[in-house]
């Protein structure tokens, strides 16, 4: 027995083929990633460049002791391309001034000022990077220190 559609002459229709349609979804993906990482970059080199150019910038540290005692003791500390020095002034008469400069990523020190046996009053003063800390002290070995700066 033959088929009846084929003796007939006629066939069933056949759809028309169907495009294939490209996905879209795997290039948003693709464009969002690299934006991403260019985006990670370039704040990468902004991070950089400012880390950079913190370690270079110089700040002045300005010292200052006032008081009406006599014969005290001044230490100071400061803070320079990353290495701590230490300076120790005794028997020092008031005012007393220093200045110091001081570069690199840690900026900063101490100033410690102590009274001796005759006692008096004693204020320190730092002023660095446009902060300033002041400290007073008053009475015989009686201690100011003036930090975090």
């Amino acid at each position: 027995m033959t088929d009846m559609t084929q003796q007939q002459g006629w066939a069933a229709p056949v759809p028309p083929p169907q495009t294939k349609k490209r996905r879209k979804w795997p290039w948003v993906l693709l464009v969002l990633a690299l934006l991403m990482v260019g985006g990670c970059a370039a704040l990468i080199a902004s991070i950089g460049h400012e880390v950079d150019k913190e370690s270079k910038r110089e700040i002045v540290v300005r010292y200052e002791v006032t008081g009406d005692a006599k014969g005290v003791t001044v230490t100071y500390s400061a803070y320079s391309d990353d290495d701590l020095s230490q300076n120790q002034v005794s028997d020092v008469d008031l005012p007393w001034r220093k200045e110091e400069k001081a570069k690199g990523f840690v900026k900063g020190g101490t100033l410690v000022v102590t009274t001796g046996a005759s006692g008096g009053t004693v204020r320190c003063k730092v002023t660095a990077d446009g902060t300033t800390h002041t400290a007073t002290a008053d009475g015989r070995f009686a201690t100011a220190t003036c930090d975090g700066f």
